[in-house]
């Protein structure tokens, strides 16, 4: 029995390092009188000096004599890597510390007073312990965000630090700050140089410590037994008991609040001028509210996060209680299996795939419906509080590079086109447009921490100009992690995490719907049977199961009822790409039950939702990204609703919604917003977290569907809709979309077939101010120089064919000119303002070409168009004056560069 405690105890033996303890600097560290609080900061009571030899100080004024006092930084240092070494605890070679008093200035590597003056510049002392990839990670967040409100920082972990400069300019930056943030982790107080800081600040009383997934007691109840046998950790414990008043606490679901609060005590106690930031709530900077539903993608989700942040939150599990701590306290530096004593260690690990530093970019890969935007979803949400801002665009191909862009509202950069000058010259195009990316760029990849969700990325070229997604996304990323969604199996070299289909008793979960009913045996199998048919599609069994809630429909009669659903592979298809075409083919039960869905839109005890149904048939030829439900309702105006396709199995679907107790039998739609409602408590779309007025996302399998069944029909009503409502910036997607349709683009041809006046009127209303916005606002100045040519070409063919309608009614019996007088006068004014748009787009055009030094062609569009106004409105007309203006401008330019 006594060999076994004498085993035991020899275990639990502390080992230290070799220096000797009578030998330690901090055996005999004079004690700080009172006074000394109103001691200069440059006669600190805790920070001193190394003793150097005579021979020391002369090695290191000729080692470091190239470092001017230019060279020292104003908040932060990082010593050259030769010098940057995990030391251990308290090594040999380290000469000791003297008087913490400054009775003498160190030794000098430049002008004192040049040095003095760049250190006082700091503000703020961030000090910190650890390796750990978050605590450093949090510590750059706080840095970048003092240095945002313009409150100079100093971080540095002086423990790494080897060699006598780093530690120089360390020690008279602490002197020379007005505040010290310490963030203290359960192994801080193990650190002597870490109690050194904690017991100057707490001195001083301008410590503000921050604990770091710790809190005071913890902190306490581990120290305090052993504090009263080493006098460094009882002061340092008794200054961060004192600090109650500004005593921080953070956990990995508070990073972002902590930072702010941080901010916003510093800022007010240096007298700072104050900037009223209103804290966002993560529901406003995500599309889509959190699906309480989320269910089977756990696994994923920590997966993801392994990448990112280089481990698992589960990985370790580890008992508080059952450790205590050496009496050694504050003589290592690094909290290892000789400072913690463990009585019985419990870690677990959760995987045995465990990265120990976290990437930057991560992918979900996937088939269509399998859930890869309700994973990005799941795990914004979760994790948002560890970043600044989490953004949110798509990456549909034609509009990837506007969504880029859209970031700097967010951001709140200034990515417009300017005039000015740059070394004598005036940028071109590819420049300003280079320069608005870069401003993007610069501000997302830095170490501020934001969350960049690129969803549903569809190539890795940009479609505009071809460019690499490299060219968005650096190989350095900086504090920023990037998730991409795709149904592409690989993009680049990034990280992927491959989604499969759910696993069955997720699946049964997801498919029971909202209200998680339970059914009999019987019932139960056709549950399975909607699971096999579907292929387990995470998007096809959410649609099923919200029909099973807000129906109330059994299981057995709605799959009876879609198995009547005739399902027309050769007809559908109109605006589908090869590959949209190609699931629609192969997805024939997932088509019946979004058939069966229309039909619910149009019956509701005899009466039908029509304007419901026309929001799924004008929905499809919107931009992928949110709609606002009145831009929405202007469009499905428009729409002629179809019914003629589902007279087939009208009575299968009466008898279905017979057996029906849920909303529809019960309830009857009014207005815009219940209509638009009712698409997303089907599982077709999404409700998004955007103010004001309600707004609403088709899924892309949604959109795909009512393509493949409605046609072209419905694209019509919506570039009808959108001539009417679309607003430049808050709809700038949709405005591109309409124009896709009338004008295609590259090799795509046009969808949408307009009459002559209602394309003066689509180009009068939507794509000139689309293309004003987008050059002035976002930097687009190719794309919108192209967009006035596409115009321009257009309203040329509209001038051709009204010259082939003279000639004809020239050539014509004398009867056909009589019969066709009146629509030959309606011609001839829709002739007239198609010449003076015409016009109106030269003039737009030159005005725009002068911004990027292209002045001859802009010379030749202004004097076409002078010559087209004084014709047809005078010589003295304001807008002929105002051409001549320009023209003028543009000789002038050219002649002076």
């Amino acid at each position: 029995m006594d060999a076994a405690a004498q085993i035991s105890t020899v275990d639990l033996t502390i080992k230290i390092a070799s220096t000797p303890l009578n030998s330690s600097p901090y055996s005999s560290a004079p004690v700080s009188p009172l006074s000394s609080a109103f001691v200069s900061a440059l006669q600190s009571p805790y920070i001193s000096p190394r003793l150097n030899s005579a021979d020391d100080a002369t090695t290191d004024t000729l080692s470091y004599i190239g470092s001017q006092s230019d060279d020292l930084p104003t908040t932060s240092y990082t010593p050259p890597p030769e010098k940057l070494k995990l030391v251990s605890c308290l090594p040999e070679s380290a000469p000791p510390r003297i008087s913490f008093s400054f009775p003498i200035p160190r030794i000098s590597f430049a002008s004192p007073a040049g040095a003095n003056s760049k250190l006082r510049s700091c503000d703020v002392y961030i000090g910190f312990h650890g390796k750990s990839p978050n605590l450093l990670r949090f510590c750059k967040w706080l840095k970048s965000e003092l240095e945002l409100q313009g409150i100079a920082a100093f971080t540095a972990d002086r423990a790494v630090y080897a060699d006598n400069q780093s530690h120089e300019i360390a020690d008279r930056v602490i002197c020379s700050v007005t505040f010290g943030v310490i963030l203290v982790t359960d192994y801080t107080l193990l650190n002597h140089l870490s109690l050194e800081e904690i017991r100057f600040f707490a001195q001083k009383k301008n410590l503000i410590p921050l604990f770091f997934d710790t809190d005071a007691k913890e902190v306490a109840s581990l120290f305090s037994p052993h504090a009263d046998g080493n006098k460094e950790c009882k002061e340092a414990l008794d200054g961060l008991m004192r600090c109650n008043e500004f005593r921080l606490e953070t956990n990995e679901g508070s990073w972002r609040s902590c930072v702010s609060r941080a901010v916003g005590i510093l800022r007010g106690k240096l007298g700072r001028k104050s900037v009223v930031e209103r804290e966002i709530d993560v529901c406003e900077e995500l599309p889509f509210q959190r699906n309480k539903f989320f269910v089977g993608r756990e696994r994923e989700v920590l997966e993801i996060e392994s990448a990112l942040f280089g481990c698992l939150e589960q990985e370790c599990e580890s008992k508080v209680s059952n450790k205590f701590i050496s009496m050694d306290v504050g003589r290592c530096q690094e909290p290892n299996l000789e400072a913690w004593v463990e009585v019985e260690p419990t870690v677990k690990r959760a995987t045995k795939h465990r990265k120990s530093k976290g990437g930057s970019v991560v992918c979900i890969t996937g088939p269509p419906g399998v859930g890869k935007t309700e994973v990005a979803l799941e795990f914004a949400y979760r994790y948002s509080q560890r970043y600044k801002m989490v953004l949110w665009f798509g990456g549909e191909a034609r509009y990837f590079r506007q969504n880029i862009l859209n970031i700097s509202v967010n951001m709140g950069l200034d990515v417009s086109a300017d005039e000015e000058k740059e070394r004598g010259r005036i940028r071109s195009f590819d420049e300003q447009e280079m320069e608005a990316f870069k401003r993007v760029k610069r501000e997302l990849f830095r170490d501020l921490p934001y969350l960049l969700i690129i969803d549903n990325l569809e190539t890795e070229k940009e479609w505009w100009e071809g460019k690499d997604l490299h060219d968005l996304i650096p190989r350095n990323t900086g504090g920023t992690h990037v998730i991409i969604t795709t149904r592409l199996p690989r993009v680049m070299s990034f990280d992927t995490v491959q989604l499969k289909t759910l696993p069955l008793p997720d699946v049964m979960s997801l498919v029971r719907g909202r209200r998680r009913r339970e059914f009999l045996a019987g019932e139960a199998e056709f549950l399975d049977k909607f699971a096999e048919r579907l292929g387990r599609s995470s998007f096809g069994l959410w649609v099923v199961g919200c029909l099973v809630s807000e129906l109330g429909i059994l299981p057995s009669n709605l799959f009876e009822a879609m198995n009547e659903v005739e399902h027309d592979e050769v007809n559908g298809g109109s605006g589908l790409s090869n590959e949209e075409q190609q699931f629609c083919r192969t997805s024939p039960f997932l088509m019946k039950v979004l058939s069966f869905c229309a039909a619910v839109l149009q019956q509701s005890k005899g009466n039908r939702n029509l304007l419901a149904s026309r929001m799924l048939q004008v929905g499809a030829w919107f931009a992928p990204s949110p709609v606002p439900v009145n831009l929405l309702t202007a469009a499905a105006n428009n729409a002629a609703c179809k019914t003629n396709t589902l007279r087939k199995w009208t009575e299968c679907l009466k008898l279905a919604l017979c057996c029906c107790s849920g909303c529809v039998s019960s309830q009857t739609w009014k207005g815009e917003e219940e209509s638009a409602l009712l698409l997303v408590r089907l599982g077709l779309a999404w409700k998004v977290n955007r103010q004001p007025g309600c707004w609403i996302q088709f899924h892309a399998i949604t959109r795909m569907f009512a393509r493949w069944k409605y046609g072209l029909g419905a694209a019509n009503a919506t570039v009808q809709g959108v001539r009417k409502l679309g607003n430049p910036l808050a709809t700038s997607d949709h405005l591109w979309a309409s124009a896709f349709l009338v004008f295609g683009f590259k090799s795509e041809p046009p969808l949408v077939q307009l009459k002559a006046i209602d394309m003066v009127l689509f180009i009068k209303r939507t794509a000139l101010p689309l293309a004003i916005g987008a050059f002035s606002t976002f930097s687009r100045c190719n794309s919108a120089i192209e967009l006035l040519k596409v115009c321009t070409n257009v309203l040329e063919e509209v001038e051709k064919s009204f010259v082939s309608q003279i000639q004809d009614w020239c050539h014509g019996s004398l009867c056909w000119k009589k019969a066709l007088q009146s629509n030959q006068r309606v011609d001839e004014y829709v002739w007239q303002e198609v010449t003076l748009l015409k016009a109106t787009l030269m003039e737009t055009r030159a005005r725009l070409l002068l911004r990027g030094g292209h002045f001859d062609s802009g010379e030749e569009l202004c004097r076409t168009c002078i010559s087209i106004r004084t014709v047809m409105l005078g010589h003295n007309h304001a807008q002929t004056l105002a051409a001549q203006e320009t023209l003028a401008k543009l000789v002038r330019m050219r002649s002076k560069i």
